[in-house]
């Protein structure tokens, strides 16, 4: 009997950034803890989360909030590796 693996876009990410390895060096973790969307990025996840809310989001925007919030997970994952490895590392996060 084969396993099932998940072919989600998160699930591929998890898989292939493997965030329960702290494998990076110490410089790389740090570079990716201080990545962040633009302000004008998370002004448009704010806007579009509360029409979505409100129950007012159009098909275009539905997908567009999608997008925003898969390069959110994406970001999570890379963050959660980062500070293993600063952990393993014995630094501080």
């Amino acid at each position: 009997m084969s396993s099932t693996i998940e072919h989600t876009e998160a699930a591929i990410w998890s898989r292939t950034i493997e965030p329960e390895k702290g494998s990076l060096s110490v410089a790389a973790a740090d570079a990716l803890l201080g990545l962040r969307l633009s302000p004008t990025d998370v002004e448009r996840v704010n806007e579009l989360s509360a029409r979505a809310g409100e129950g007012r989001l159009a098909l275009e925007e539905s997908v567009e909030l999608d997008d925003y919030l898969q390069v959110g997970r994406s970001l999570e994952l890379l963050k959660a590796k980062a500070r293993l490895s600063l952990r393993r590392a014995g630094s501080a996060v």
